[in-house]
């Protein structure tokens, strides 16, 4: 195999640039594009968070069809039906005029974020990384993390321009930026006569360590679905969300409501989080593949639920500012570890399914989150209580990731029916739904 380039790194980069895209333009953004709703139509928090609540749930819902049209079709295929979607949400948004519109655009904004977005460029990534999967995933999650701090341009052009533009405007960026970005992110090593880290396998020591997990079995999705491993991760990672869900559908409306914050400052406090999480990523990357992930994870936990009781009970600005960085580093660092394992475990060639059955289970933090808050919110008049019981099942995420030990052998397959691949190649041994050992090498990772 011919090694003289390596496109594996082209692909974090088209990764990177997606996440931004969708992060700026709507994961990020929509908290204030509430408050503006709110202000026009006079909308309940509890509506407002129910309808980005009810995209994660359709998010969750389709993941499991979408790791199956991953390992089927492959990225670009699957990338570039959600960009479509993306795009035509955003003008359908820009559009609405009711309760049932809203609804409606957001289930479309939903299916073309998910297919276009974060499952689908973190499938892409795990193919061409080993070694360095923690630093790569690392590098493409810092799209999101760069999109996010472009908050206060998006409030700057809803205060000009009006909000209706600004979503039609929206719309025309994902068609330009999303587009050509798919193109890049399809194949895998093997595809382009490559090898996995850009490192021919021969020139390995046969005893360099490598990390906590890391086997050489690639498991089916059935089979991860009957590990502890598979549970534990799903359930650490959702309580994790369930925060970063909560913070990213109702920080401007705690701010501006409950804190006395415009909404170009609560834009500046949100838009602070993403350039702090960017920190935590690099940070993230290069300790993830050198100390074990799961100590990382559980002390980003801590961070999560610090910073959440500080803006909780805020009675100051500097504790709503001490809040970015605690909450910002701990998603940072956390966020790539949460693929990085699973990878690890399961291996990556039937990763997207594996992926779309744990983003049911994950999907539960995200939506749950701001729903509760909302609801809460509305009830009692505060975000006080609602955010305390979010911060507390939290901690439970701490528990999830100390039990998130790797699979045993007994897990992986039944004895005599798995086997070790070629360490950092293209081609190795995966076991089959059945049970039995087949040739990666004659299997489709990316394509038909």
């Amino acid at each position: 195999m011919s090694n003289r380039r390596f496109d594996g790194w082209r692909i974090v980069g088209a990764g990177a640039a997606m996440q931004a895209m969708q992060a700026g333009l709507f994961l990020s953004s929509y908290g204030n594009y509430a408050v503006v709703l709110e202000q026009q139509f006079g909308w309940s928090k509890t509506m407002l968070s129910a309808g980005y609540s009810a995209t994660r749930f359709e998010s969750a819902l389709l993941g499991p069809i979408q790791g199956w049209a991953l390992d089927r079709y492959g990225t670009k295929r699957v990338m570039r039906v959600g960009v479509i979607l993306l795009a035509l949400g955003f003008f359908g948004f820009s559009q609405i005029q009711n309760a049932w519109h809203f609804i409606a655009t957001l289930a479309l904004l939903a299916v073309g974020a998910s297919l276009s977005g974060f499952l689908s460029v973190t499938t892409a990534v795990v193919r061409w990384f080993e070694r360095k999967r923690a630093r790569a995933l690392a590098i493409s999650s810092m799209g999101f993390a760069i999109g996010g701090a472009a908050a206060p341009g998006v409030v700057f052009m809803l205060e000009r321009i009006g909000w209706r533009w600004t979503l039609a405007i929206a719309g025309v960026l994902v068609l330009v930026i999303g587009w050509p970005m798919t193109g890049l992110l399809d194949g895998t090593p093997a595809d382009r006569d490559q090898f996995v880290d850009g490192i021919d396998p021969a020139t390995i020591a046969a005893d360099e360590v490598r990390a906590e997990g890391v086997s050489d079995v690639h498991l089916t999705a059935n089979q991860a679905l009957k590990t502890r491993a598979f549970w534990m991760i799903s359930l650490g990672h959702a309580s994790a969300l369930l925060v970063v869900g909560s913070v990213m559908a109702h920080l401007s409306l705690y701010l501006t409501t409950e804190q006395g914050f415009s909404l170009q400052e609560a834009s500046f406090v949100g838009g602070a989080v993403p350039l702090v999480q960017l920190v935590g990523m690099l940070a993230g990357g290069q300790l993830g593949d050198r100390v074990n992930k799961r100590l990382l994870a559980c002390l980003a936990m801590a961070g999560h639920l610090a910073g959440l009781m500080l803006l909780t009970y805020a009675t100051s600005r500097w504790m709503i500012w001490a809040f970015v960085p605690l909450h910002g580093i701990a998603w940072g660092v956390r966020g790539p570890l949460m693929q990085a394992l699973r990878a690890d475990y399961f291996g990556s060639t039937h990763f997207g399914k594996i992926m779309g059955f744990s983003s049911v289970i994950v999907m539960a933090g995200t939506a749950g989150g701001p729903l509760l808050a909302g609801i809460l919110a509305d009830s009692t008049g505060s975000y006080r209580l609602g955010f305390t019981i979010i911060a507390a099942v939290a901690a439970l995420g701490v528990v999830f990731f100390v039990l998130a030990t790797p699979p045993k052998p007994s897990e992986e397959a039944s004895p005599g029916r798995s086997g070790g691949s070629e360490r950092g190649g293209p081609s190795g041994v995966e076991v089959d739904e059945d049970g039995s050992v087949g040739d990666r090498d004659a299997i489709a990772l990316g394509g038909g």
